[in-house]
C-alpha cells in the first residue's frame, strides 16, 4: 500500500471513528469549552489592564559639556534622540534596583497584589509579580517601551507614567554623585588658587610699599640716574640712589618670582574657573533625559486573560487528546 492509499484509508478511519462516537465527542467538546470559559472567568483568574509608555533617550547627559564648554569637541545634539548605547543604558537603569524598589514603595506593591510579609519569601514573590507585570523593552525603533498589568486600570496607567518619570529622577540622581563630588573637589582648588593668589597679591603690596615697583625698569632707570648724580659729585643724591638700588637688590628677587607666580596662577585660575562653572552647572542644574512619544492611558478592556482564545485551544487541545483516547478504545 502506497503513501497515498494510507493517507486516504487514515482519513476514512478517522473519520468513521468520529462518526461512531459523535455524540461522546460533541458532549466532551462543549463541555471543555464550558469549562474553559468557566475557568478563565474572573472567579478565578484577575483581570489584568494594560498600559504602555514610549520613550526615547536624550543623545547626551551633561548640561556643560554640550552647552557651556568651549573645549569638548561633540557632534551630539542634546535635542537629538538617543542612539543604540544610550537606549541600552535606559533599559539598564529602568530594571535596577533603583527604579524597582521607589516603584514598589511608592505604590505599596506588597499590599496590592496581596503579599504578606510573614509569608515565607515575600520579596521573591513579590520580585517575581513585579517582572511579569511590569515589563520595558526595546523597539525596533531604539525606543523604549514601558508596560504595565495591574488589576486596576488606572493605577496601571499611573505606573506607567511614573516609571517613566522615575527614569529622570533616577538618572539625575546617578549622575549628581558623581558632579556633586566633582565640583566640592574643583571648587575646593578654585577657591584655593583664589587664597593664594590674593596672599601673594599682598606681598606684592608690601614690596611696593618699600618703593620696589617694576624690578627691572627701576634698576635701569636709577643706574642712569645715578651715574648722572656721579658726574655732578652730587653726594646727596648719590646716596639716595644708592639707598633706592640697595632696597631694590634686597628685594628685587623676591618681586620678580612673585610677578612671574601671579603671571602663572592667573593662567591657571583662568582654565580652572571654567571648569568651575561647568561643574557647578552639572552640580546644581536638571537636565531631562529622556523624549516622552507616548504618555499611558487608562485601558478600556482587559488584555489578560484571552477568554475566547482559551475557549479554542482548549478545545483543540480536547478534541486531539479525545481523537487519540477513542483510537485506543477503538483498537482494543
Amino acid at each position: 500500500m502506497d503513501d497515498k492509499q494510507k493517507d486516504s484509508f487514515n482519513s476514512e478511519y478517522l473519520f468513521k471513528l468520529l462518526l461512531k462516537y459523535r455524540k461522546s465527542v460533541l458532549i466532551i467538546l462543549i463541555a471543555a469549552a464550558l469549562l474553559a470559559f468557566l475557568f478563565s472567568s474572573p472567579l478565578f483568574i484577575t483581570p489584568l489592564y494594560r498600559s504602555s509608555v514610549i520613550l526615547y533617550p536624550t543623545s547626551s547627559n551633561s548640561i556643560s559639556k554640550v552647552l557651556i564648554s568651549t573645549t569638548y569637541q561633540s557632534n551630539k545634539d542634546i535635542l537629538e534622540f538617543g542612539e543604540n548605547e544610550q537606549t541600552e543604558q535606559m533599559l539598564q537603569v529602568l530594571n535596577s534596583n533603583r527604579v524597582r524598589d521607589k516603584v514598589i514603595e511608592r505604590f505599596n506593591l506588597m499590599e496590592h497584589y496581596g503579599i504578606s510579609p510573614t509569608e515565607k519569601y515575600p520579596y521573591t514573590r513579590l520580585n517575581a509579580l513585579y517582572d511579569s507585570r511590569i515589563k520595558f523593552r526595546k523597539t525596533e525603533y531604539n525606543a523604549v517601551k514601558i508596560t504595565v498589568l495591574d488589576s486596576d486600570p488606572a493605577l496601571a496607567a499611573q505606573m506607567a507614567n511614573e516609571i517613566a518619570d522615575l527614569f529622570d529622577t533616577t538618572m539625575n540622581n546617578m549622575q549628581k554623585e558623581v558632579a556633586v563630588k566633582a565640583f566640592q573637589l574643583v571648587e575646593n582648588e578654585y577657591f584655593s588658587l583664589c587664597a593664594e593668589m590674593a596672599a601673594l597679591e599682598d606681598s606684592l603690596n608690601t614690596l611696593r610699599s618699600l618703593g620696589v615697583f617694576d624690578y627691572e625698569s627701576q634698576v635701569e632707570m636709577l643706574t642712569q640716574q645715578l651715574a648722572v648724580e656721579l658726574g655732578r659729585s652730587n653726594t646727596q643724591g648719590v646716596k639716595n640712589l644708592q639707598g633706592q638700588l640697595d632696597i631694590l637688590a634686597k628685594y628685587g628677587g623676591a618681586y620678580y618670582a612673585i610677578s612671574e607666580k601671579l603671571d602663572h596662577d592667573r593662567l591657571q585660575l583662568s582654565l580652572i574657573k571654567t571648569k568651575y562653572e561647568e561643574a557647578k552647572v552639572d552640580a546644581t542644574q536638571i537636565l531631562p533625559h529622556k523624549f516622552l512619544v507616548t504618555s499611558a492611558i487608562q485601558a478600556e478592556y482587559k488584555a489578560y486573560p484571552n477568554r475566547w482564545l482559551i475557549v479554542i485551544v482548549t478545545v483543540i487541545s480536547t478534541f486531539l487528546l479525545t481523537v487519540l483516547i477513542l483510537e485506543l478504545i477503538d483498537k482494543k
